[in-house]
């Protein structure tokens, strides 16, 4: 057997593990069987049998005076069973929309979080597990990748804004949003959908459907509205606790039972293997499939940073449209996606970017001797973008809205990017 029919199988085994597993509702339905079922039931929007549908299908057979649309422009199977979304109003071809497996919110969001302290969580966090840093309003929030791996979404808040921490495992995409549309606050759930192995998310006051990757809605009322970025980044627990003691954690009391530090997609990461469930534009062969980058967009230039290429050089100094930048690296982190067990993954380091300019002066970065300095103070910088010593100790960089990817879910959205080399 190929390792691609293998890998093929193994997918096949984990979409159905993370159904029975992502589908489990409150802490009483785990250990009840019975109400496990009834919790699942109740994940969707209507128990439909398959007599119900028959019958449906029956009613809208197409007449000789109706027509029969066209290809891609039919909602995906029992989606108008689901939603109260306008599908008649969408921007995608829906033949690109497949289903993950388990149905809207049987993964569940995460709608009223939970923090804890630094202390607290150092308990059961590993110095080199994976997780989302936020610096948002003056609040530093960190969000492990262990619990957003079962969640996929987090509704937050930061003051009076609605803030959404998004995490799409099979496209290692980390990305945060500011969930305030025309001045109303909106919180999201999961489809169940997948577009280019993309997460599609909904939001629950209109149930338009939204490309997680991009932040744009695809489908309903709200289609081509653009949600808002908010900077974020994935790096180490150690990285964290160093640097924020006083950050507030995502707790794992989040009424669900869950395998909190365990991967549920062992090995997919393997860029000898293919992205599962991918059906879009073919990748291009500059880069793995499945090679980590951290991408930055202005405007119509994007451009992609190989982890591999980083790993080698350390800091990258450029331009990208308008913006003067700092790509920096460092090892460190794990994979989220490697190892059955999160805190055991390959150290795939993490990176981020920033502004070279601070005070109005722009700084170039070089590597040496396994630190990030600028040539203008030699001072030494991490991948937080903070000098930790030197004339400029104390300082932070400003950070640039970056964003993780695998190389396909990006190329498959952005097949114009430029992809970096020293």
């Amino acid at each position: 057997m190929n390792n691609i029919n293998f890998y093929k199988i193994i997918g096949l085994f984990l979409v159905l593990t993370v159904v029975l597993t992502a589908c489990g509702s409150i802490n009483v339905a785990d250990k009840d069987p019975d109400l496990k079922s009834q919790n699942i039931a109740d994940n969707t929007q209507e128990d439909v049998s398959e007599d119900d549908v028959e019958v449906e299908s029956l009613d809208n057979t197409p007449t000789e005076e109706a027509s029969i649309p066209p290809s891609g422009q039919t909602p995906p199977l029992r989606a108008e069973l689901e939603f109260s979304t306008d599908f008649s109003i969408h921007t995608v071809d829906y033949d690109e929309v497949l289903s993950g497996g388990p149905p809207k919110d049987a993964i569940p969001a995460i709608n009223n979080p939970e923090f804890i302290s630094v202390e607290e969580a150092d308990e059961w966090l590993q110095r080199v597990e994976p997780v989302i840093l936020l610096d948002y309003m003056g609040e530093v929030r960190a969000y492990p990748i262990q619990i957003l791996m079962w969640h996929e979404i987090i509704n937050d808040e930061f003051g009076d804004e609605s803030v959404i921490v998004t995490f799409c495992p099979l496209c290692n995409t980390a990305i945060v949003f500011n969930g305030m549309i025309n001045g109303e606050k909106h919180d999201f759930g999961t489809t169940g959908r997948l577009r280019y192995s993309n997460l599609i998310m909904y939001d629950r006051q209109t149930e338009s459907w939204w490309q997680q990757a991009t932040g744009t809605a695809i489908a309903g009322e709200l289609t081509e509205t653009q949600l808002s970025f908010i900077p974020a980044s994935i790096v180490s627990w150690g990285d964290i606790k160093s640097a924020y003691p006083n950050a507030k954690v995502l707790s794992r009391d989040t009424g669900y039972f869950k395998d909190y530090g365990n991967n549920p997609y062992s090995g997919y990461d393997d860029v000898n293997n293919p992205p599962f469930l991918y059906t879009g534009p073919e990748t291009p062969g500059i880069l793995p499939a499945v090679a980590r980058v951290i991408t930055v967009e202005d405007g119509d230039i994007a451009v992609a940073y190989p982890y591999e290429v980083l790993a080698e050089v350390g800091v990258v100094n450029d331009v990208v449209g308008v913006q003067q930048i700092v790509v920096i690296w460092q090892p460190g982190t794990a994979s989220a996606l490697d190892s059955w067990r999160i805190a055991s993954g390959k150290d795939v380091g993490a990176t981020d970017v920033f502004s070279r300019y601070l005070n109005d002066q722009l700084l170039t970065f070089s590597y040496s001797d396994g630190e990030i300095v600028d040539d203008q103070t030699l001072s030494v910088w991490n991948v937080l973008g903070q000098a930790i010593s030197g004339e400029l100790a104390g300082e932070q960089l400003e950070k640039v809205v970056a964003v993780n990817h695998f190389w396909f879910s990006w190329a498959a959205f952005r097949p114009d990017t430029r992809v970096y080399q020293p």
